[in-house]
């Protein structure tokens, strides 16, 4: 059976409290685990916010997670992107460590290369995503104008 360690996050210590956000990564990471056969070595949780330049300085966790994944030469496997970051250049940075990262919500496939353009296309201006919700009929009109630019 392969190895990995696991890492959840939330951003706030409410969320923190709730559990929610992070019982739903675990469960997550139990079904990808079983799925894919990774037994996992290690669980590393934490409470603390993904934005800024210094963000792995500020996640000690993230970092150990890190260290633990190097010394037994394991991927780290997280629910979402996000849970890692938002940002495309801290996501950079992570693969400069050399130590793969596993999205269970892309699959146990998905290349480097592809978690920088799901991350890229996370980072687009609001008013470029294809907006939800009710709106206004000129409102409605720049927002088909746009979709027409962000479907494939």
């Amino acid at each position: 059976m392969k190895t990995a360690v696991a890492y959840t996050r939330v951003s706030t210590a409410r969320q923190g409290r709730s559990g929610l956000g992070v019982e739903a990564q675990q469960a997550a990471l139990a079904r990808f685990a079983e799925a894919e056969g990774y037994w996992l070595i290690e669980t590393f949780q934490e409470v603390e916010t993904g934005k800024g330049a210094d963000a792995l300085d500020r996640r000690p966790q993230l970092a150990a997670a890190l260290k633990v994944a190097r010394k037994h030469k394991s991927p780290i496997i997280v629910a979402k992107l996000d849970r890692l970051s938002r940002d495309v250049h801290f996501i950079s940075g992570l693969m400069s460590h050399k130590t793969p990262f596993i999205v269970a919500e892309l699959g146990a496939h998905a290349d480097p290369f592809m978690l920088h353009v799901e991350r890229a296309q996370g980072h687009l201006p609001a008013h470029q995503r294809c907006p939800r919700g009710e709106e206004g009929p000129g409102r409605q009109a720049r927002r088909s104008q746009r979709q027409r630019h962000c479907e494939p």
